[in-house]
């Protein structure tokens, strides 16, 4: 068993805050991101959307690319208790949520918390662990709990798993599961940097590493508040069904073989309220759910065989759902 120190952080405060800048810490703590990761504000920007909407997030790109870069510069610019856990072959389920060792002086058995216990969990290369292992990490993202020996113990909050992997095509990878993927709010690609972009990160990092000099600008509470203040952002009811409208098409589409469950439905939802939140707005607009169709769903969706037409499925899937936007009108 591992040895691993859990720090906790903060305290929260049941209070409303009083003079709460929620668009300054918001630029904030997209500055702080953006300083090390160079030229994917989009990116940036999504990953903020799952933090404020009490989600997950998948990062998946090829190696080398900035996924471990992105999560780290995330856990960096807040004050939290974080740990990075390296998913290999033979991590064990207790290495990530912790177990239970005999203690011989004392006679009894003394819990040991995992890592899992803390309010950032970055989990690298999650793929690259069998699904034993990876299946450690369900409950904790569908409930903010582990049960370990009869006895269930919360997380602390906020509590966010940001995942990296590899596409599963690439040697010594284990495919995620369904039921692990519908736990991801959002799927997130990095994509190569544009020339100008590369240029600069090269700069950047001549003499120094920039993520070394990200200092938390976001605190336990601030984080917080701007979930809650996420959950009170308006939502239409002629969104409601635009947004319903485009669930129902995925669940009855002949090109797919599974549709988006419930948790996938809610998961744009709040994703599409942070989204507002994060560009200044109390409301909802429609261009706020299209943005997040793909990265919310193409991951939840499978393409049946009678369709399946492309070597890259991502691609085939997230084609699938442009082709369902486009027959859907958007509400006025």
């Amino acid at each position: 068993m591992r040895d691993w120190i859990v720090t906790e952080t903060g305290t929260q405060n049941d209070e409303l805050l009083t003079g709460f800048d929620a668009s300054l810490k918001i630029a904030e703590l997209q500055a702080a991101v953006e300083a090390v990761i160079r030229g994917k504000a989009e990116t940036v920007k999504f990953a903020l959307v799952v933090l404020f909407a009490k989600g997950h997030l998948l990062i998946e790109d090829v190696p080398g690319i900035g996924k471990t870069t992105l999560s780290n510069a995330l856990a960096r610019a807040l004050d939290l208790s974080i740990h990075r856990i390296q998913f290999t072959s033979d991590l064990l389920p207790s290495d990530v949520i912790g177990l239970s060792i005999f203690n011989q002086q004392s006679g009894d058995f003394v819990w040991k918390a995992g890592p899992i216990f803390s309010n950032i969990v970055i989990a690298d290369e999650i793929n690259r662990a069998t699904p034993k292992t990876q299946s450690a990490l369900l409950e904790a993202m569908a409930e903010e709990q582990v049960t370990v020996e009869g006895i269930s113990r919360r997380l602390p909050l906020p509590f966010m798993v940001v995942a990296t992997q590899n596409p599963s095509e690439h040697h010594g990878t284990y495919p995620l599961p369904e039921s692990q993927l519908d736990r991801f709010m959002l799927r997130l690609h990095m994509g190569y940097p544009s020339f100008e972009d590369e240029r600069q990160i090269l700069r950047d990092r001549e003499n120094i590493n920039p993520l070394e000099f990200v200092q938390p600008v976001m605190t336990q509470t601030d984080i917080l508040e701007l979930q809650k203040r996420t959950s009170e952002v308006r939502f239409d009811d002629a969104l409601l069904d635009y947004l319903l409208n485009i669930v129902s098409s995925t669940r009855s589409s002949e090109s797919l073989e599974l549709g988006i469950s419930p948790r996938g439905t809610l998961s744009l939802f709040r994703s599409a309220q942070a989204l507002a939140l994060i560009e200044g707005r109390d409301f909802c607009i429609a261009d706020d759910i299209k943005r997040l169709v793909l990265p919310c769903f193409a991951h939840r969706i499978i393409v049946n065989s009678r369709s399946s037409g492309l070597r890259n499925k991502t691609r085939e899937a997230e084609q699938i759902l442009q082709d369902i936007l486009h027959k859907i009108s958007v509400p006025i």
